[in-house]
């Protein structure tokens, strides 16, 4: 393994090991409770604290400052940008009504949970979801003038889709460290399927998450003024080697503890993965940040928000009323002080927001993979003139 592969690899041993050692210590059965159960369940002891007035009114002023930010970024330093001309216009692609037709039929599935098909309703979570994407990539072929992440890179679908899957377990691994963010109580909750199949169900639902981000993205970028929202503002240089170390620094402390520090599952890992791009010279959305091209992070992080509202949308939808119990891939979560103001939704109202920190971490992720098993982690069709720092 050559240095290069090793500056990649090694932080990210550390980081997978190092929540195990700090268990260790942490917990008289040296891991914690519910550790290993797949799909994770709830947390019961000890238990989760309830709401904070004053942890959930410090978490409004800080995301309503994050909503200025995003609305008003001339208001902190950055210049406007003359948009690009609109793209010319194609006619939406058959697979935009193929996604369609997909998306209306699993999505009716889900919700309404008919008796004479619920072997269909089991397993409606993926191709929902893949209905999904197909639509929004439709939808991006006929803005962009014909480019599409499926109509010219099919391949790097099906790679990030592999991805996706691993990507998402792995996260997995560490909500059992923050004792349960989110869990999954129907998956025992199913006489009619055993354990085995809701485990495969799961790791194929799984494969949906990646792509359905990075769809959004470039659907975002057909928007010539919202692509060039945040290109011009403050050139910000990030130190990598702090950045890996404060990140290590946060999962190893959210494992002793995890009630305070339960958003450092995010932020900590994100941190870990940004500090060993930046620390190997590697182009990310972090390294345009230096020429104060701040489009890139703020986009994938408004990805991961838009596509947010469908998860918890759906995924409300397929449990309410509670009967029959038919989607074994419904979550439900267990957040420490802010869990309240549900509307529609299992997220509370305030977590929407971790959903930016996530889209962020989606795209640092795919990248590093890129640059560990050698594929090419492109994805709009101006990187390869334009962005090329995008990797």
């Amino acid at each position: 393994m050559n240095s290069s592969k090793k500056g990649l690899i090694l932080p990210i041993i550390i980081l997978t090991i190092a929540p195990l050692i700090a268990s260790w210590f942490a917990y008289a059965d040296h891991l914690p409770p519910g550790f290993g159960v797949f799909p994770p369940l709830q947390i019961l002891e000890p238990s989760t604290p309830g709401f904070n007035l004053w942890v959930f009114l410090a978490l409004m002023v800080i995301e309503i400052l994050l909503v200025i930010f995003l609305v008003f970024p001339q208001k902190f330093g950055f210049k406007p940008v003359e948009p690009p001309s609109p793209y010319d216009r194609k006619p939406l692609p058959w697979w935009f009504w193929l996604g369609t037709v997909v998306t209306v039929v699993f999505w009716y599935l889900m919700w309404a949970r008919p008796e004479q098909y619920i072997e269909l309703v089991y397993i409606a979570f993926t191709p929902l979801w893949w209905g999904f994407i197909t639509v929004i990539d439709g939808l991006v072929y006929s803005r962009s003038g014909g480019y599409s992440l499926m109509s010219k890179k099919p391949k790097l679908v099906i790679i990030t889709l592999v991805v996706s899957m691993f990507a998402w377990f792995y996260f997995e691994y560490f909500d059992y460290f923050a004792l349960g963010n989110w869990y999954y109580p129907n998956s025992v909750l199913i006489p009619a399927l055993f354990h085995t199949e809701v485990v495969i169900l799961f790791l194929i639902a799984y494969t949906t998450v990646w792509p359905a981000v990075f769809e959004w993205y470039t659907l975002l970028h057909t928007f010539p003024k919202l692509a060039v929202k945040y290109s011009d503002g403050p050139k910000v240089k990030l130190p990598g080697y702090p950045l890996l170390m404060v990140g290590l620094a946060l999962i190893v402390l959210m494992v002793f503890f995890p009630y305070p520090l339960f958003w450092a599952l995010w932020i900590g890992t994100m941190m870990v993965f940004a500090g060993v791009l930046v620390i190997m010279k590697i182009p990310s959305p972090l390294s345009e940040l230096a020429k104060g091209n701040w489009s890139p992070m703020i986009l994938i992080a408004l990805s991961s928000l838009f596509n947010g509202f469908f998860w918890e949308m759906w995924n409300f939808g397929s449990a309410h009323p509670t009967d029959p119990i038919a989607n074994p891939n419904y979550w439900v979560y267990d957040v420490p002080y802010v869990n309240v103001i549900h509307l529609f939704s299992e997220m509370p109202l305030e977590g929407y927001f971790g959903y930016l920190a996530f889209g962020l971490m989606v795209w640092l992720m795919f990248i590093w993979a890129g640059k560990v098993f050698g594929f090419e982690t492109y994805l709009l069709n101006e990187d390869e003139r334009k962005y090329k720092s995008d990797v």
